[in-house]
């Protein structure tokens, strides 16, 4: 006997053979876990999203993110500031310098033409008294002997001495320039350290909230995983009943003209709206008729079903991790039925049938108000899908919400001619796989997950093959295989030094290093997506990093813009997951 959860009574349809009649009154629904029923939402992280505690972690991460960030912004600029007046100073006194060697040279010359002077009367000139620094009065005494001078050599050292008196000018204001500008800069720094200390204070504070949601999510964690297990089992129990009945599903095209077109034994199934639902039949038997869905149609389901558990992560297509798109496609893929991989394409083609008449397999589209369609999965009964869920993190079991069914579509019963999906309107934000994508320039707060950067619980991050270190579980899958690959090649492992990054840890890091650290909040370290690394790869140009440059790309790895040579910030250790 199948779940309770399955049966739905239906009113008999008066079109319908009398045998149709009787088997539609009391339509089996598809597998619902029997004792553990999912929850509003559930997930590995979805029941936190909404809790006090990490609202609070939110705030208090953000403000302390929102602090230092200004103040960096200002320290960026005193230290330009500081070069620019450094280079200033540096030039006035090359410039005066210059002036001084210049001074030096018509001293010399002018010295040399007195000196000759001299020998040729055989006695003390005036000029060589006011070339060696005499007595004012002795230079005084000699003005009639200094008139007798090259009068155009006596006005290049005056031009000279001026030269010189104004470079000494610039020099020093060039140095109060500079003297003005450390002193503003060491201001901010200090400011800057103060802020530091502050966000070291509060990141005991953070620590403690995180470890009240660490724990939130282990426990749902587990009943996620429990209802994950029954909706698992009830499935395997329907095909089991399935073949007990002697049923072999029948292809799609057999059910998609009933009730007259269906395999001997089979009657049609009741639809909402009158008549019988095209692309699916039951058995009538007592005391209860069992559901006949498509051989494509319990294939899809099956396949998705294998992929319970697995992390969702937006963008990829498996086997490691999905979104919800690429989920359905490969799901119906391996029924041979070819569907489209995003969820507005899927909206698109996929022939629509009455919300009411949802049966399993059949696609659920989600959205909500201006926001136009945010979501898709697979329908188990009214009550719940299977979907790569982007606020759970992973491909879960959960509430069908109805209020938020913007359509049901039956991909069994072949394509419809392509109409445009419902898409945001009034500048609302675009909804995929459940979650809102914000604009590039939005500051990333809980960008995946439904967590501030660097707030992850370790429960929603999976551990790598390198004691401490972890990243979110798609990026995590793919280093392995990276991994692998390169000690394939180099008979070593590869070589690790820093993967996801706490924010307490990016504070400390900001500390010790705010020239190169991002400001803690911002690091895609914070984010689960970065690594460090060792080995040869952290310097340019070895056969190390020669690797990871022709092979990183395979398995969703790439070296940043801002990280190659020549760009201000070299970093040639720096790696970051960008999905398959």
């Amino acid at each position: 006997m199948l779940p309770r959860s399955w049966r739905r009574a239906r009113r008999p349809q008066a079109c319908l053979p009398a045998v149709a009649t009787a088997a539609a009154a009391l339509l089996l629904l598809p597998p619902a876990p029997a004792a553990a029923a999912p929850s509003d939402q559930p997930g590995g992280t979805t029941g936190v999203l909404d809790s006090r505690a990490l609202d609070e972690l939110q705030q208090r991460a953000a403000q302390v993110q929102a602090d230092l960030q200004e103040r960096q912004g200002r320290v960026d600029t005193a230290r330009a500031e500081v070069a620019a007046a450094e280079a200033a100073a540096a030039q006035a006194e090359a410039v005066v310098a210059d002036a001084e060697g210049e001074w030096s040279r018509f001293r010399a010359a002018v010295a040399s033409y007195a000196a000759a002077a001299y020998r040729d009367g055989g006695a003390l000139t005036p000029l060589t008294l006011l070339l060696s620094g005499g007595d004012p009065g002795d230079v005084v005494a000699a003005v009639g002997y200094l008139e007798a001078v090259d009068r155009h050599t006596a006005g290049i050292v005056a031009a000279a001495e001026q030269q010189r008196q104004a470079a000494r000018a610039e020099q020093e204001a060039a140095g109060e320039v500079l003297a003005a500008a450390r002193a503003r800069a060491e201001a901010l720094a200090a400011e800057v350290g103060e802020l530091e200390a502050a966000a070291a204070a509060v990141t005991g504070e953070l620590d403690a909230a995180l470890g009240d949601v660490d724990r939130q999510v282990a426990r749902l964690q587990q009943e996620q995983l429990e209802v994950n297990r029954r909706t698992a089992a009830n499935w395997r129990a329907y095909l089991d009943q399935l073949a007990a009945a002697g049923i072999t599903p029948p292809p799609a095209a057999a059910l998609r003209a009933p009730p007259a077109g269906l395999p001997a034994g089979l009657v049609p199934v009741g639809s909402v709206a009158g008549g019988a639902q095209r692309g699916a039949a039951q058995l009538p038997r007592q005391p209860n008729s069992l559901l006949v869905l498509p051989a494509e149609t319990l294939t899809a389901v099956t396949t998705a079903m294998d992929a319970l558990g697995l992390p969702y992560a937006p963008g990829t297509t498996g086997p490691e991790s999905w979104d919800c798109g690429s989920l359905v496609q490969a799901a119906y893929r391996a029924a041979g039925v070819d569907l489209p991989a995003s969820q507005a394409d899927l909206f698109a083609v996929t022939t629509p049938v009455a919300p009411a008449d949802v049966l399993p397999g059949d696609l659920v589209f989600l959205g909500a108000g201006e926001a136009g369609l945010g979501h898709v999965g697979l329908a188990l009964d009214p009550r719940t899908m299977l979907a790569a869920d982007a606020r759970a993190g992973a491909v879960v079991v959960r509430t069908l919400p109805s209020d938020q069914v913007l359509g049901i579509a039956r991909p069994s019963l072949g394509p419809r001619p392509p109409v445009p999906a419902p898409a945001p309107t009034g500048g609302a934000l675009e909804v995929r796989c459940g979650h809102t994508v914000h604009p590039p320039g939005f500051d990333g707060a809980r960008a995946w997950g439904g967590y501030p950067n660097g707030l992850i619980p370790p429960s929603a991050l999976c551990p790598l093959a390198v004691a401490g270190h972890s990243l979110r579980c798609d990026a995590a899958a793919a280093w392995r295989a990276m991994a692998s690959a390169y000690a394939d090649a180099f008979g070593t492992p590869l070589c690790l030094t820093d993967s996801y990054r706490t924010f307490a840890g990016q504070v400390r890091l900001y500390g010790e290093k705010p020239a190169l650290a991002a400001v803690p909040g911002t690091s895609n370290h914070g984010w689960g997506l970065a690594v460090d690394l060792c080995g040869g790869i952290e310097r340019f140009g070895t056969p190390q990093y020669a690797w990871m440059v022709a092979n990183a790309g395979r398995f969703g790895f790439l070296h940043p813009t801002w990280a190659d040579p020549g760009n201000g910030r070299e970093e040639p250790w720096h790696w970051e997951y960008a999905g398959s």
